[in-house]
């Protein structure tokens, strides 16, 4: 623990979907104690995954409707990017197996984490597990598309691995861990 932190209160401001506490806590810094307090919302860890093909060129994507960035400006509210979850009280692995035949419907074999992210420091508590794995059609088991009763409603899009590079450039990329993925990628001549 961090000799230059000692927690003073904890409040729960919300519990609603996932839990928004306030903290007010002392904090040692050039040999004084300040009292500060911020905000950290906790919605658990997460593992996101890029699937990508070597031979066709190509990644699976997907598009849902992300009411945040909706709020924040995009028009549409559709968000590009790649398959991730919640892990749910189960280890990575297990999460993004779960949420890759969940949602863009491949049963995938072998996955390889490439690294973990805290992806907002500034007022979220989430780590998110990063992992790549290489797909191809027969490993296609259904339409995917997300869980109803999650609310979920996601398009699978298979896109050409230039393509999704260049909709970063244009702006129809704009999430981060999509991002960084596609760069990982392209840094390791995967594709």
């Amino acid at each position: 623990m961090n000799e230059s932190v000692k927690i003073l209160k904890t409040e729960v401001l919300s519990n609603n979907w996932y839990t928004l506490k306030k903290v007010t806590y002392d904090f040692l810094t050039n040999g004084e104690w300040k009292t500060m307090n911020r905000e950290a919302y906790d919605r658990g860890n997460g593992a996101v995954i890029l699937l990508y093909n070597q031979q066709l060129k190509t990644v699976i994507l997907t598009r849902q409707f992300r009411l945040p960035t909706y709020i924040n400006g995009n028009e549409s509210g559709m968000l590009i990017e790649a398959c991730a979850g919640l892990l749910d009280k189960d280890n990575a692995e297990d999460c993004i197996r779960r949420e890759t035949e969940e949602e863009t419907g491949y049963k995938i074999s072998a996955v390889k984490k490439i690294y973990e992210a805290y992806m907002s420091p500034g007022s979220v508590t989430e780590i998110l597990y990063f992992f790549i794995a290489e797909y191809s059609n027969e490993m296609k088991v259904n339409d995917g598309g997300g869980l109803a009763h999650e609310q979920e409603d996601i398009e699978v899009l298979e896109i050409a691995f230039d393509k999704a590079m260049k909709m970063i450039d244009t702006g129809q990329i704009k999430d981060a861990k999509t991002i960084m993925l596609l760069q990982y990628i392209k840094l390791n001549a995967l594709i």
